[in-house]
């Protein structure tokens, strides 16, 4: 049997033993918990870089997408200059011509030879005609679609039979135009002129279409700015409207393409193109003091008339 001194050496190895094991104990939890703090402050840096490397990842994207869209844009005007160039010398101006009596004017006194009222020298003016006069009395757009010098525009454009009609070309020719199709139920006409080998425009396909998708106009603007050019999009689909002829009547137009390119007086009969250089419709009408609403016939009555025409 273990005697006091024996006992008491005992315990106080077991206490020895004790403190040894909990310093080591403790020294374990703190190599781990530096291990992990060790770890956590890599992590934290890997983040850093991670995001440092997502926002100049960012950046670069949004500098190639500013690049992608100046070039798209810069594309863009160049499809519309080219297309521009392809169309401009297939668009006529249509200019209508009637005889109108030649007049000549004199002065007469009203009452004759009475000597009362000659006192008085009174003298009304008195017409008479002395023949005819070819006179301009509107003008308009076509556009050529056979190089056999088919051209097509509006009905309104050339609406009388016994009228003279004078093609002028782009490149400044003028041309006697004879009307060979009027169409009975659209506002669309066909005008032939003598020759070969002119420039035409293709016709596109309307029934493709979308809303806002680009597209310019080409006409005799007023009359008197011929292939003036007007950019903007497809505004509608479908339309219908009612619209004012030059005899002071109306024409109800179904079906119909609406556009805010600028359409002016004079424009009309004249192409509505896209970026292909296509014609998609014919350029009919315009709402009076608005801001760029005007129509256009479909392309589709057209390459249907045609095809019936033979043409």
């Amino acid at each position: 049997m273990m005697n006091d001194m024996e006992r008491l050496w005992l315990g106080a190895s077991l206490v020895t033993l004790l403190i040894v094991g909990g310093f080591v104990y403790e020294h374990r939890e703190i190599v781990q918990l530096s291990s992990s703090v060790a770890a956590l402050q890599d992590s934290v840096a890997q983040l850093a870089s991670s995001a440092d490397t997502a926002a100049s990842s960012t950046a670069a994207t949004i500098a190639e997408l500013a690049r992608r869209e100046q070039v798209a844009r810069k594309s863009e005007t160049q499809m519309l200059q080219d297309a521009v160039s392809k169309v401009t010398p297939a668009v006529v101006s249509i200019v209508e011509s009637r005889e109108v009596p030649k007049l000549k004017v004199t002065y007469e006194n009203p009452f004759g030879n009475d000597p009362f009222f000659q006192n008085f020298g009174m003298q009304v003016p008195v017409y008479q005609q002395v023949g005819t006069t070819t006179q301009q009395v509107s003008a308009g757009t076509g556009f050529i679609v056979r190089s056999s010098g088919y051209i097509v525009t509006n009905k309104h454009v050339v609406p009388d039979a016994n009228a003279i009609y004078t093609v002028l070309l782009a490149n400044g020719v003028q041309k006697t135009g004879a009307v060979v199709w009027r169409s009975p139920t659209e506002d669309l006409a066909v005008v032939k002129v003598s020759g070969s080998g002119y420039p035409t425009i293709p016709l596109g396909d309307s029934s493709t279409l979308r809303l806002a998708q680009s597209v310019f106009a080409v006409g005799n603007a007023l009359g008197q700015y011929s292939n003036s050019v007007s950019v903007g999009v497809i505004s509608g689909l479908d339309r219908s409207i009612t619209a004012a002829n030059d005899q002071g009547g109306t024409e109800t137009l179904t079906g119909i393409i609406q556009t805010d390119a600028a359409i002016n007086p004079g424009n009309s009969g004249g192409p509505l193109v896209n970026l292909s250089g296509e014609a998609i419709g014919v350029n009919v009408a315009l709402v009076q003091n608005s801001q760029n609403i005007g129509f256009a016939l479909p392309i589709s009555e057209v390459t249907r008339s045609l095809a019936q025409l033979g043409i």
